[in-house]
């Protein structure tokens, strides 16, 4: 290559990435005609004289002008790398009041968090997660919306919520998901109901004959419950709380189908008794879903990372 071909610079095509140089560079630059030391801008910017020296000479090679000269006494911009530096400035300075305004983009998405879950994830795991989540961020304000799954899934995709949890067989249209934790259903009855004393275990057939206290259409347990008896579960009462239906149980109402996490506490105080089923599959996955392509970010990503600790 003769010496006019490498005087005549890069042919100007490809992207401006290809074309500019860096941040890191054009901030070296700047430090060298501030300081008239190349020394002196290396040790602002923390790396060494080396890679200083080579920097300059990449940047150099890329835009096909000598920017510095270099003496025993110093170094000095040349006339372009007086010219250069000018334009270098306002690119930091933009990058700057970038920077300022992506700051502040954060802060105020870090500043709250909007949860939307199903009704047993609500009241039985996420006031847990909550709490732990507290002592990351204390500064960050949760709101949480509590509805059936169909309810969780809206206000995802209206931008209602910035992360959800769900309970039923699959996850809806639109969402991505991953898997959280994992829970079955069980039947349970007041004490006095004949349920609670028979010795057999209870077919699946009169549990689908037998008319129930149930979650209402659109929740994950009534999902899994229709999933598990093809559809022929007989509602006695359809309520849309979980603790509604416990309440209706304890009274002595009926039959219940709930979440084994939603009983713990009157199972073990004996005001509702499990009612052992064969050939019914109860067991489903918990999960949390957000907006397809858009993975949690901020605290939205610190609570899902808390559901799997």
């Amino acid at each position: 290559m003769s010496n006019a071909d490498e005087q005549a610079g890069p042919t100007v095509s490809g992207s401006l990435a290809h074309r500019v140089p860096d941040l890191g560079a054009l901030e070296l630059l700047l430090a060298v005609a501030r300081l008239g030391s190349l020394g002196g801008a290396a040790r602002e910017l923390g790396i060494t004289q080396p890679a200083a020296s080579s920097r300059i000479r990449s940047m150099e090679r890329q835009l096909g002008v000598a920017l510095v000269d270099r003496s025993p006494r110093g170094s000095r911009l040349t006339d372009a790398g007086a010219l250069v530096t000018d334009w270098a400035r306002r690119i930091v300075e933009a990058a700057e009041a970038f920077d300022v305004g992506a700051q502040a983009l954060r802060v105020r998405r870090d500043s709250r968090l909007r949860v939307a879950a199903s009704m047993t994830i609500a009241e039985y795991l996420l006031p847990g997660w909550l709490l732990a989540l507290r002592a990351q961020r204390p500064d960050t304000a949760v709101s949480l919306h509590a509805g059936n799954s169909t309810v969780v899934a809206e206000r995802l995709l209206s931008d209602e919520a910035d992360l959800g949890f769900v309970e039923g067989l699959s996850v809806p249209a639109g969402l991505d998901s991953a898997v959280i934790a994992h829970d079955r259903l069980i039947v349970v009855t007041a004490p006095g109901h004949a349920w609670a004393r028979r010795r057999r275990l209870l077919a699946a057939e009169e549990l689908a004959s037998t008319p129930l206290i149930l979650r209402e259409k659109g929740s994950g347990t009534r999902q899994v419950l229709d999933a598990a008896l093809g559809g022929l579960a007989r509602p006695l009462i359809e309520l849309s709380s979980t603790t509604a239906v416990k309440a209706a149980a304890v009274s002595g109402a009926g039959p219940a189908v709930l979440s084994e996490l939603a009983v713990r506490e009157e199972l073990a105080m004996r005001r509702l008794v499990s009612v052992p089923v064969d050939g019914v599959a109860l067991a489903r996955d918990l999960r949390a879903v957000w907006p397809t392509g858009h993975r949690p970010t901020g605290p939205a990503r610190d609570l899902l990372s808390l559901t799997r600790g």
